[in-house]
């Protein structure tokens, strides 16, 4: 580790800072410092850059892949709202996709994905972003739509965009926390930690009544307080001229004027004078304690030292929280972590307890206090520092592997610290953390300090809480006036004709990975790819089987076999391995799906050897202990009684069950039913580690630093693995499908209905039927501007999003079309699906659908090798369906040349709405009547 941190110093001292170059940059651009890294270190080199208006620009030169990555981040969050207007930055987010004086309505999103492109934008509580990753060919397109929203997005809002984005931020809150277990909690939690009017006090999405109150002009004066250039850090990072684009950088936003100047919140730490409890029930079935305190704030000098002593309490299986609680079967689920953000932090300990141990808070809670306790006593070891230590460092280097990646990083540096090159004096900061700096920051922080302690319980369970509410969050405030009216605002005036879209570059050539194959000595075929851009190795191995491998009455056990591979070896301890890959700064993983289990290996190259050591000694000498298998067992069940809470799980296996039925593996879900699982030995476990683990069920994937020579050497590790191919049960008779009738399946009170609606469909093909049906199906359901999302969401406010999709295994596959909706517009919700679906199939493909769908599919092929999960995800497909090296030529020939004819004919064989049945998740009682009105049989359905 050590040789990392140093070369990161070296390069950075070597870094060179110029303030006023002489190398024809544009008028008004000025240069503020470039950082170069040397050859092995770790950082992201970069050039900033700074416009006349005060928009800071942050450029990073990546040649590996034929894209960009376009992000644009407003110094603003929630934080910055004023109370009785929470939600603002949140809701502005939405607001600021819904057009601008020369983009038209819904054209932001048509224009990205239509250059073969992805986008989105996010808010937090002190920032808010706008990205777009896209051909390198279309930079310039890019940036003329992120100026134009940012310098003229007041002509073009409307009264009815804005309760269009109103009605669609209310269904997301639905969806993302009324209708989820535990939803609640982080908002109600808040209230405790954050005294009335603290920025951090309100959720980020805001609360149902602020977002009733809104006007349409306070989201004008809050653009025009907050969407300045001088707030705002333009970072672009991937394949292109750096000249180039500062002039077109200067030509798009250099004539947007600054807006009002924006000053730093002052750090707010906040003070607890003693515990604080509360508790709330919620449709939950495993009871959760959350406490935490306060700390410092990021990046100041303490939060290093906290975040290494949170890994120590509860980081994983090697943690004290792990031991005493998820070990001893007391918790499902522990952990400790230390989020900060930019006003404040918090050390934040979380535990899911096991009601087969009696469920209760309150020994939850001593028992988390038992452990802070024990750190106390036993303090920190040298092996306690090593390992956090690793583990940071190699975070920091996969966290390089994407352009993404690194301009997120170089972008929220920026903001928050005016430093995009952090990753250097943060590996260094936590470098130099001591054993001592960790044992004061729990005496000053930590040691006797009072706690929020929040119990969420079972309704109907209030014996389960930690302890009796002794706080009640006050209102929250109310501003007597939420803006000073309209803020004086220089308008924006261009010297050219913005309202002409810039054409799209030369195509770029796109990258295929550059492919190998090999054989190990026990015949596990390797497909594999060089990757020089990190030192980082990934390799996946496959098994044929998986969920389908196992008899139906069995379901489960694929699972819970992969779990056990993830516990302890005949030599040493879940713990002894847990610790062994902290301090590789690696990951073996162990998990199964429906047709095949599979092992995940992330590691730095040069610690290769000894990861694949580990890997092996998991492999093939599991322990299968019986303290283990009772553990891993118990804590399956619990999260399957807990999954019963969740509407989007209800959905997706009440929808299997129709499609496949119950006593088809393809209709039971991969994790089992209760029943099953609880009928599981470990005796069963071993039979299925007999069938599936065998070298003759097992291919390798791999992305490396490595050159294929010295992969192979290191997988010949895996020489000694033996074993025949299993041969796969045959598949169940299918059901006979109903079509036409509504199925639902009760959820009482659920805020919102979950609807699938779909049938059977054909297993995947890449260049077949099954390919052309996604062709088919992409201006229908499967991009944003969809006839399907245009309609629910944008046009009705239905819902936050609604999609359709053919998904195909090797077997068969399914047609789906979905959304959760607002509970009192299922019904209108189901007619208008219904609708879409069959307009399409009666109507067909319009043309400039038809020249929508060819532009997007065959340019965001750019996009689809970048990472190394995405190149393994791309040499898995060849290798699974024995494809050639270049399907995706053939694709492309499908792509431009498919006809309207052969379109309209795939959507009357694929579409009829009578073949299809349609599931609905959510309160039986308030909309059975109106599904009943819709003239379909309606029967109830139960897992």
């Amino acid at each position: 580790m050590k040789k990392w941190i140093l070369a990161v110093a070296i390069s950075a001292a070597l870094a060179g800072c110029a303030s006023k170059p002489d190398n024809g940059l544009p008028d008004g651009v000025e240069l503020i410092e470039s950082v170069q890294v040397e050859a092995g270190a770790v950082g992201i080199p970069y050039n900033k850059y700074r416009l006349a208006n005060g928009l800071t620009v942050v450029l990073h030169q990546d040649k590996s892949d034929p894209l960009v990555h376009v992000d644009v981040t407003y110094h603003v969050g929630s934080g910055r709202e004023l109370p009785g207007r929470s939600g603002f930055a949140h809701l502005f987010e939405h607001m600021m996709f819904q057009g601008s004086q020369n983009v038209a309505d819904e054209q932001h999103f048509k224009v990205v994905t239509e250059s073969g492109g992805t986008l989105n934008g996010t808010t937090n509580t002190d920032r808010t972003n706008y990205f777009e990753t896209v051909p390198s060919n279309q930079l310039e397109k890019m940036l003329w739509l992120e100026s134009d929203r940012m310098g003229f997005f007041l002509p073009a809002l409307t009264s009815e965009k804005f309760e269009v984005q109103r009605e669609t931020v209310k269904n997301e809150r639905a969806q993302r926390i009324d209708n989820q277990p535990y939803g609640r909690m982080y908002e109600r939690f808040n209230q405790a930690m954050y005294p009335a009017g603290h920025p951090y006090s309100w959720p980020v999405i805001g609360w149902p009544e602020d977002l009733n109150r809104a006007k349409l002009e306070d989201v004008k004066a809050f653009f025009q307080r907050w969407y300045g250039p001088n707030n705002a850090t333009l970072t672009i990072g991937g394949d292109f001229d750096e000249l180039q684009t500062l002039a077109w950088v200067n030509k798009y936003f250099g004539e947007i004027p600054r807006g009002p100047e924006v000053e730093a919140l002052p750090k707010s730490p906040v003070k607890l004078d003693k515990d604080r409890y509360l508790s709330m029930e919620d449709k939950v079935h495993l009871p959760l304690i959350r406490m935490a305190l306060p700390t410092v704030y990021a990046s100041h000098e303490d939060e290093a030292a906290l975040d290494l002593l949170a890994n120590i309490l509860g980081g994983g299986q090697t943690s004290l929280m792990y031991k005493n609680l998820v070990k001893e079967g007391y918790a499902v689920q522990a952990n400790v972590s230390h989020p900060c953000r930019e006003l404040s932090c918090e050390l934040s300990f979380v535990a899911l307890a096991n009601p087969a141990k009696g469920g209760s808070l309150k020994d939850t809670e001593q028992r988390i206090r038992a452990s802070i306790a024990e750190f106390e006593r036993r303090g920190v070891t040298d092996a306690d520092l090593e390992k956090v230590k690793v583990q940071f460092e190699a975070n920091t280097i996969f966290g390089l592997e994407s352009v993404r990646g690194k301009v997120s990083t170089l972008a929220a540096n920026e903001t928050f610290y005016g430093d995009p090159n952090k990753i250097a004096s943060d590996l260094q900061r936590y470098a130099s953390v001591t054993k001592a700096d960790v044992q004061r920051v729990f005496n000053k922080y930590v040691k006797g300090k009072p706690m929020v302690v929040m119990s969420v319980v079972p309704e109907g369970a209030r014996s389960l809480i930690a302890a009796k509410d002794n706080y009640k969050a006050p209102a929250p405030l109310v501003a007597k006036e939420a803006v000073a009216g309209e803020i004086e605002v220089e308008e924006a005036e261009s010297s050219f004709d913005r309202s002409i879209m810039p054409a799209s570059g030369n195509a770029p050539t796109l990258n295929v990975p550059t492919l190998w194959r090999d054989t190990l000595g026990n015949g596990i075929a390797v497909l594999g790819t060089q990757n020089l851009e990190t030192p980082t190795t990934e390799i996946v191995i496959y098994l044929a089987g998986g969920h389908r491998l196992a008899d139906v009455r069995r379901a489960g056990v694929a699972s819970l076999t992969a779990a056990m591979l993830n516990e302890s070896s005949q030599r040493r301890t879940s713990e002894e391995l847990a610790q062994a890959l902290e301090l590789l700064g690696a990951t073996v993983e162990f998990s199964a799906s429906e047709y095949q289990s599979e092992i995940k290996v992330s590691a730095l190259t040069e610690k290769l050897d000894q990861t694949l050591a580990v890997l092996k000694e998991k492999l093939q000498t599991p322990g299968f202990k019986k303290e283990d298998f009772a553990r891993v067992k118990q804590q399956a069940l619990q999260v399957l009684k807990h999954s019963q809470s969740n509407p989007d799980y209800l959905a997706e296996t009440g929808f299997a069950r129709l499609l496949y039925g119950k006593d088809n593996a393809l209709g039971v879900d991969v994790s089992g039913t209760i029943e099953s699982v609880s009928a599981l030995t470990l005796q069963d476990i071993k039979a299925f580690y007999t069938a599936q683990y065998r070298a003759g069920n097992a291919q390798i994937v791999a992305v490396s630093s490595a050159p294929q020579s010295k992969l192979i050497k290191s997988l010949s590790a895996l020489n000694s693995w033996k074993g025949i191919a299993s041969p796969i049960p045959e598949l169940g008779k299918l059901p006979v499908l109903e079509g036409g009738t509504i199925y639902v399946l009760d959820k009482p009170g659920a805020a919102q209905s979950v609807i699938s609606i779909g049938k059977l469909a054909m297993p995947f093909d890449a260049t077949g039927e099954y390919f052309k049906a996604g062709l088919m199906n992409y201006p229908l359901g499967g991009a944003f501007n969809s006839r399907i999302n245009l309609n629910l969401r944008e046009d009705k406010g239905y819902t936050y999003g609604a999609r359709s999709r053919f998904r195909g295994g090797l077997e068969t596959g399914q047609f789906v079309a979905s959304a959760s909706v607002r509970s009192d517009v299922t019904a209108k919700a189901v007619t208008e699906f219904l609708k879409e679906i069959s307009g399409y199939r009666d109507g067909g493909i319009r043309a400039d659908e038809l020249e929508f769908m060819r532009s997007s599919i065959s340019q965001g092929q750019a996009l689809d090798y970048e990472t190394p999960y995405q190149k393994a995800g791309f040499m898995r497909m060849i290798q699974r369906y024995k494809l050639s090296d270049d399907f995706t030529a053939e694709q492309d020939k499908i792509v431009s040349h498919i006809q309207k004819s052969q379109i309209d004919a795939l959507a009357r064989k694929h579409l009829n709405i009578h073949e299809m049945v349609i599931l609905v998740v959510g309160d039986k009682a308030s909309i059975s009547q109106e599904l009943k009105a819709l003239g379909y049989p309606v029967k109830d359905l139960a897992l």
